[in-house]
């Protein structure tokens, strides 16, 4: 009975993780080194999340914020137009709502030579 009783505990600890939306995949990929700076980023979720506030940190600098304008609704691939900042190291963090209600965040950087 107490087996059960873990395993009851233990399956109910693990549903909120299963709906959190994690990035499946990038572009540029994290670490990549690219000639040119990107025309746009995309990032894949493996389940729907509601962007809320995409940072760009180049060298350094001062981070600005990329204009999500009518990419607020749930998604699973967003693109955003990405500025040229030259050659350096672009370090991507993004934040997000996923479907459960559970804020996200994560990172990513590629360098451009």
């Amino acid at each position: 009975m107490r087996a059960i009783l873990l395993a009851a505990m233990l399956a109910l600890a693990a549903t909120p993780a299963l709906a959190h939306s994690a990035v499946d995949a990038t572009a540029p990929e994290d670490g990549a080194v690219l000639a040119q700076a990107p025309a746009q980023i995309v990032l894949t979720f493996a389940k729907r999340i509601r962007l809320t506030r995409i940072r760009v940190t180049h060298d350094d600098g001062t981070p600005v914020d990329l204009d999500l304008g009518e990419r607020t609704a749930f998604a699973t691939r967003f693109e955003l137009p990405l500025d040229d900042m030259g050659s350096g190291l672009y370090r991507i963090e993004w934040r997000g709502l996923s479907g459960d209600g559970h804020t996200m965040r994560n990172a990513f950087a590629f360098r451009v030579q």
